[in-house]
């Protein structure tokens, strides 16, 4: 007996994995809604005060969503052209940890709210839409920061080793007074992080005129250092998008171009 088409694993893959063709284009929209309503739902049940009808009838809806995200996985699975690549690719990772947390939910209580996850799936609408010019600038700036992470992993070990100097030197200014809220070092530190970093609780505040005076000083150090990771990524997707062009190709969306070409016919950069 014939297999009826839409079982067919040519037309499941043209609908599911290919939205160039009207069905995997209706498909994607109709998936990217279904997530939307999923996230809806879990921030509503999260309100205490709903009447009990409500819980119950978003309960059976989100019962139906996961069922459909359920067979959504299972259907890509079977008509991938490779079970493993998609399974332990990106996007198949992505997939599956959207679909698992109902299921957690029977061994671990609260796993639920990792449906969160889904809005990853969000992604997906830059491939709807042919929003690819803004996947291109992603993909930059990550390439910006790869490059940078060094430059970054020097500057938060000095920011490490200083906020322990200061928190240290605050706990003995501080201590051996009365009311004082710098009863260890570890607070103190914690102390030095909330304020060097802007934030500032007021949860400890010291109480003498060289702890004030030490604490005004890091706050004003604290608008200094915050600025400078933005600097150093900044300066990295600079050179990375002002780079030449490098065989044949875009540097910023890497389509191939022309000798003698001033701009991509692309993504319209100036090469």
């Amino acid at each position: 007996m014939k297999r009826p088409i839409w079982l067919e694993k040519e037309h499941l893959r043209a609908v599911i994995f290919n939205d160039d063709t009207p069905a995997g284009r209706r498909f994607d929209i109709a998936l990217t809604i279904a997530i939307a309503v999923s996230l809806v739902i879990l921030f509503v049940e999260s309100i205490p005060s709903l009447p009990y009808w409500l819980k119950v009838s978003l309960g059976v809806l989100e019962a139906l969503l996961t069922v459909v995200f359920s067979v959504e996985y299972i259907a890509r699975l079977y008509c991938a052209e490779s079970r493993r690549g998609y399974a332990l690719s990106g996007w198949g990772i992505i997939d599956l940890v959207s679909v698992l947390p109902p299921y957690l939910t029977y061994f671990i209580p609260g796993a639920r709210y990792m449906l969160i996850l889904r809005s990853i799936r969000f992604i997906r609408i830059f491939r709807i839409f042919r929003l690819f010019t803004f996947l291109n600038e992603g993909e930059l700036l990550l390439q910006a920061i790869g490059r940078s992470l060094h430059k970054i992993a020097v500057y938060f070990l000095f920011v490490l080793v200083l906020v322990i100097c200061l928190g240290t030197l605050m706990f003995i200014l501080e201590s051996g007074q009365p009311n004082s809220a710098f009863r260890d070092i570890g607070s103190s530190i914690y102390w030095a992080i909330t304020t060097l970093s802007t934030v500032g609780y007021g949860d400890i505040t010291p109480v003498t005129t060289a702890g004030r005076f030490l604490s005004s000083f890091i706050m004003l150090l604290g608008y200094t250092l915050i600025a400078v990771p933005g600097g150093i990524v900044t300066a990295s997707f600079i050179n990375t998008t002002s780079e030449p062009v490098r065989n044949g190709r875009c540097p910023r969306c890497d389509a191939k171009v022309r000798k003698g070409d001033k701009f991509c016919s692309q993504c319209g950069e100036k090469l």
